[in-house]
């Protein structure tokens, strides 16, 4: 499991990077970013997929993070939140049902724990 964390943090940090350059294709900074950031060939073609799958489907998922917002564009939005919610919504549609499991049981915990007792 600390390989996959490990993994969404680089795929994070990979899409952060892209957003700040104003670019959306991967491949051509690939080598840099990995030569910067090693890690075993698991994790990075875990984190690899997750930004390619982010970046090829980013139309349709930013259209979903704005329909699912109100009165915030995603121009907006903290850079980091903004590529947050991407992958987020990426691993949901897209990914595995392991990930969607994941991901909804972590947001169902914090919902439990942090909305105001009524």
């Amino acid at each position: 499991m600390a390989r996959r964390r490990k993994a969404r943090e680089l795929a994070l940090q990979f899409l952060y990077q892209l957003d700040q350059s104003g670019d959306s294709e991967p491949g051509p900074h690939e080598a840099e970013f990995w030569a910067r950031h090693p890690v075993d060939d698991d994790a990075r073609q875990f984190a690899s997929a997750m930004v390619r799958g982010t970046t090829a489907n980013r139309p349709r998922i930013d259209e979903t993070i704005t329909e699912c917002t109100e009165h915030w564009d995603l121009d907006r939005m903290a850079v980091v939140d903004r590529n947050i919610l991407r992958l987020a919504v990426y691993e949901l549609v897209w990914g595995t049902q392991e990930s969607s499991r994941f991901i909804n049981g972590i947001l169902d915990r914090v919902y439990r724990d942090l909305r105001p007792a009524s």
